[in-house]
């Protein structure tokens, strides 16, 4: 990126530009398609039916239906509401320190908002973040997975007491602002089989994760295994590289009971021509510039490398991810791997002034996020990791100097 005054910043943390800022192939797309014609949707348009097509290859079969929609917040909204419209049900499980969107339903499922707001509701049920680093159950814990998903079924057993159904776990498939956290695989499994068990469907929040980050797969839920599938799966961000664009795809059953109320679903903008052209030229750029393996490569050198700084540097306490969506967990002590959240600040203010962008998250707002656009390379790597390097090595000099 560059400011007014032509300096380049090298910019870390801007996953909405997914396929890099002003990427020429995407410019010119959206410039062609407003050129021929762009107009709301209830006119018919090919672009449409293309862009979910294409789609629905990167997704298990069962996800064939989709909504197209503006914004994330938006595309949370009706995900809500469809679980609602299936189940019967009210009442929503989400981890702690979630976010999901700023409308006034999304704000009420984000403890990492409700908190410092209105509280949590009576329908709203908050389980623990399935972190392994400083979580309930960790990485000595025998079996992780189970007693996080555990947590999740004594919820759901204490709410059926009080009278109340469960309509759905609402989840980011990898949580982002709870601190860049990787679930164990398995954890979303046990859950789905106890939110099924209550009637519930699981929904899986890909809007900061989604479109190839995590390099191994084109989805984040995939790190889980094969043998999961959410129920309905929510998409934002990446999905335009900084367009106003966004997707809900789920199954046949689920959009047929939403359709069966009689209200027909409309978004006046939801799947333009426009947005679906951007939308189909993100895609082709994944794929012709092979993005899903670059972000294998790059983020296993970005991995090592700051694995590297934490055998040198004693205030990294761990080093998670996958793909390029990194956390690097700031601490003040190894035993109570308490936040250093006065030094992460400090450490993000003098990576600025090297025109380097970075930005922290997590409760303690000591963890570093690293989820660049997908053109970050080994280059970038190199140069953040040696400033970072550099930055604390100054910071303990000055530590043991008072």
């Amino acid at each position: 990126m560059y400011d007014e005054d032509g300096r380049q910043y090298l910019d870390c943390i801007n996953n909405v530009a997914h396929v890099g800022h002003c990427h020429p192939d995407i410019v010119k797309a959206a410039h062609e398609q407003n050129q021929l014609l762009n107009t709301n949707s209830r006119y018919l348009h090919d672009n449409l039916v293309d862009y979910a097509e294409r789609l629905s290859k990167t997704l298990p079969e069962k996800l064939c239906i989709f909504y197209f929609l503006n914004s994330g917040s938006e595309a949370n909204d009706l995900a809500l509401r469809l679980a609602r419209q299936y189940t019967k049900h009210e009442d929503v499980i989400v981890l702690d320190h979630a976010y999901h969107g700023h409308l006034t339903s999304l704000i009420d499922i984000s403890p990492y908002k409700f908190r410092n707001l209105e509280g949590q509701k009576e329908w709203v049920h908050v389980a623990p973040v399935p972190d392994t680093y400083r979580g309930l159950y960790r990485e000595d814990h025998e079996d992780s997975v189970t007693a996080y998903a555990d947590e999740v079924k004594n919820i759901i057993e204490h709410a059926h007491k009080k009278g109340r159904k469960i309509a759905a776990f609402f989840v980011e498939s990898l949580p982002s602002v709870g601190g860049q956290i990787i679930p164990p695989a398995g954890y979303f499994q046990k859950v789905a089989e106890h939110v099924h068990k209550a009637g519930g469907v699981f929904i899986a929040d890909e809007i900061q994760v989604g479109f190839g980050r995590v390099g191994k797969h084109f989805w984040a839920f995939q790190l889980q295994g094969e043998d999961f599938i959410p129920d309905i799966v929510t998409m934002g961000k990446p999905i335009g590289n900084g367009h106003p664009l966004a997707c809900v795809a789920t199954t046949k059953e689920i959009a047929e009971a939403f359709a069966a109320t009689g209200v027909e679903y409309f978004n006046t903008f939801g799947g333009n021509p426009v947005s679906c052209a951007i939308g189909l030229a993100v895609l082709d750029v994944i794929e012709k510039e092979h993005l899903q393996a670059h972000a294998t490569e790059v983020g296993n050198f970005l991995m090592k490398t700051l694995k590297e700084q934490q055998i040198k540097h004693p205030i990294i306490g761990d080093v998670r991810g996958c793909g390029l969506f990194i956390g690097v967990d700031l601490i003040k002590d190894k035993e109570e791997r308490t936040p250093a959240t006065a030094e992460a600040e400090d450490l993000i203010t003098r990576l600025k002034e090297e025109y380097i962008l970075l930005s922290t998250d997590g409760p303690g707002r000591n963890v570093l996020k690293f989820k660049p656009p997908m053109c970050f390379n080994m280059e970038d790597a190199k140069f953040v990791v040696e400033t970072i390097d550099k930055i604390l090595t100054d910071m303990e000099k000055e530590c043991l100097n008072q």
